[in-house]
């Protein structure tokens, strides 16, 4: 399988970037064969839809898995919708050399739902508002 791993630069010993869509690179490795592509993603400084463009762009490269920290929800279903497995909770400690090795190991799963967003906090915000737009303070609950 050609698994794509995002990585802060362009070799194995490069750490881990785990935010999908804002990676700086894409190391695409065949697990069969360990043969190496570095792929730019060009999508990063977008500053809409970084998520959907880099699911693109590593589509048109023929890749069966991702392995990040994090997908977002429009990404993940973009890949899902490409056959590409997800799989989540690589870690910005690890080079891409030893989530290689993880994963060859079974010690990531594939993603089985879109990535949880963080709880809100209310009326935690940085600016002097403390949260009291229109929502009041309130987190919104869907």
């Amino acid at each position: 399988m050609k698994l794509c791993i995002t990585s802060t630069g362009k070799g194995i010993e490069a750490s881990i970037d785990t935010t999908f869509g804002r990676a700086p690179y894409f190391l695409i490795i065949d697990t069969e064969t360990n043969a190496t592509e570095v792929v730019e993603n060009t999508a990063a400084t977008q500053g809409q839809g970084a998520g959907i463009a880099a699911a693109q762009l590593v589509s048109d490269k023929g890749v069966g898995g991702i392995l990040t920290g994090y997908v977002g929800p429009n990404a993940l279903s973009a890949l899902r919708a490409s056959g590409i497995k997800v799989f989540e909770g690589a870690s910005s400690q690890d080079t891409v050399k030893e989530a290689l090795a993880k994963f060859n190991k079974g010690e990531y799963n594939e993603a089985p739902a879109p990535s949880e967003v963080p709880p809100c906090e209310p009326g935690r915000g940085r600016g002097p508002g403390r949260g009291m737009g229109r929502g009041r303070g309130r987190c919104r609950q869907d």
